[in-house]
């Protein structure tokens, strides 16, 4: 972990001030956290890219309230942020889960020096290799936002299966799709689901690092979690199967899609048009992220297409 240099500092704060208003009217973070369970708590994200406007909190975190200290999910997008959400669980924080390796989700980790911070082996070692890649795309993205933010990574592995942590019956369920490793965590007493990014709502899933089909074999697992509150990465909380569902759909759309343009011939910018069914028409950022997918996608397609 190390901080940013000086001269990069003076660059960023040189951007903040000639964003103007959009960071100097919005200094800090104003999370409010919205009760979904008995001592659940959740702060849902914009539906929107990262901006100067938005400080990067598109993302849902959380946290379950106990006498020994909040557990954590997910940390936010900057140091700012995960400031701001330890002090909004009340400071004193018995565990943190990190559920993978995007930069929105783990790059507030520094604000909760003292407690354990968790992740599935491979969302560590992402962050070791990739972190700082990350966190240098964010600094260029949010500029001020970022101030003072490095990467910290979770120095302790999350081991899938029944944990006790400050009293609280988890289950750890390990699965990837979205990335390599996608951890999702079950609160039994509460029967809330914090699936991460495997399951979006009302936003269109993001697939830097996706495969398609683990994805779907992902969301199989998670249609099995006997759930009353499904907390997804991006979106609305629900306390039904829709949020499953949408992703699912959405998935499964896409893969047909991208599949069927390769063995047309269709090349990249071609396969970009793709028009979305309208059942799609609500996803906030629709068409960015489905052109985000062909470029991250799309190669394997017309690669598996030529082989046939």
């Amino acid at each position: 972990m190390k901080p940013r240099s000086t001269a990069l500092a003076r660059l960023l704060a040189a951007l903040a001030l000639a964003a103007g208003s959009a960071v100097a009217d919005a200094p800090d973070y104003r999370l409010a956290p919205a009760r979904v369970a008995p001592e659940v708590f959740v702060v849902e994200g914009v539906r929107e890219h990262f901006s100067l406007r938005n400080g990067g909190a598109i993302v849902n975190t959380g946290y379950i309230a106990t006498p020994d200290g909040a557990i954590v999910i997910d940390t936010g997008p900057s140091r700012r942020y995960g400031e701001a959400l330890r002090a909004a669980a009340g400071g004193k924080v018995a565990a943190v889960f990190v559920t993978h390796a995007h930069p929105d989700h783990f790059l507030g980790n520094q604000a909760f020096a003292g407690a354990p911070i968790a992740a599935l082996p491979g969302s560590i070692e992402a962050i070791r290799t990739r972190g700082e890649k990350l966190s240098d795309n964010l600094y260029g993205l949010l500029a001020g936002w970022m101030a003072g933010t490095v990467v910290v990574v979770p120095p302790k592995v999350a081991a899938p299966g029944r944990v006790t942590v400050a009293g609280r019956e988890l289950e750890l369920i390990a699965l990837a799709g979205h990335t390599g490793a996608d951890l999702a965590v079950f609160d039994v007493k509460t029967g809330t689901l914090f699936a991460g990014d495997l399951v979006f709502f009302e936003r269109t899933p993001t697939t830097p690092d996706a495969d398609i089909d683990q994805w779907l074999a992902a969301l199989d697992r998670l249609a099995q979690v006997p759930f009353r509150t499904l907390v997804p990465g991006h979106g609305p909380v629900v306390h039904g199967t829709e949020a499953i569902a949408q992703t699912r759909d959405y998935l499964d759309w896409l893969r047909a899609s991208l599949r069927d343009a390769a063995e047309r011939g269709l090349d990249m910018t071609e396969a970009m048009r793709i028009p979305a069914p309208p059942r799609f028409a609500g996803m906030a950022v629709l068409r960015e992220e489905l052109e985000r997918s062909v470029v991250h996608l799309y190669p394997r397609y017309e690669e598996a297409s030529l082989g046939r």
